[in-house]
């Protein structure tokens, strides 16, 4: 199993009593979808390593889980896994409808601007706190577009297409505006 083929979940944050339970914060819109996992992959030393879950509690109204991993039984045995990151195979992503999406899904899909037309691909989506940006490949110019709720008019996954309405000027301060190759 690669990064690729993964989502990250969360982290594990420090050890909950001494008995090698773990706390782990989970990084997730709906935490409680994640309380019947089996197992996940936490990665250590360059590597995603399978890990199997023995017992799993939620806090109340929290993104954090209290977690036993089997065979670890002592606090010392948890120590190496603090402050590392948890993934899971993105084929256990529930499936979203309508505008929702999860970011890697839409790399690759051309955007329609509904003034401009055809602007490109998304490269990638800028996760940035508060603030995610699409990444467009628009020819030989990058375009950052916000990715707000108000500025997406549908997604077609079929045609691996985003239709958007950005702000007027927005795009057109892309097109006309110089480079640095242009300077």
């Amino acid at each position: 199993m690669d990064l690729a083929d993964c989502f990250y979940l969360g982290k594990i944050i420090r050890s909950f009593g001494y008995k090698g339970e773990l706390i782990i914060h989970l990084d997730v819109d709906d935490p409680s979808a994640y309380e019947k996992m089996e197992s996940v992959f936490v990665y250590l030393q360059g590597a995603l390593i399978p890990f199997f879950i023995d017992r799993i509690n939620r806090k109340p109204n929290s993104r954090q889980m209290v977690v036993h991993f089997q065979d670890i039984n002592k606090e010392e045995d948890a120590r190496p896994l603090y402050g590392k990151d948890l993934y899971l195979p993105l084929s256990l992503l529930p499936p979203l409808e309508g505008n929702k999406f999860y970011y890697h899904e839409i790399e690759g899909f051309n955007v329609v601007d509904m003034r401009h037309g055809d602007l490109g691909h998304v490269l990638q989506v800028l996760d940035l706190p508060g603030n995610p940006l699409l990444e467009i490949k628009c020819g030989s110019r990058e375009i950052l577009v916000p990715l707000r709720d108000e500025f997406i008019e549908r997604i077609d996954r079929a045609g691996n297409r985003i239709y958007v309405k950005t702000p007027e000027g927005l795009i057109d301060m892309y097109l006309s505006g110089s480079t640095s190759s242009d300077l």
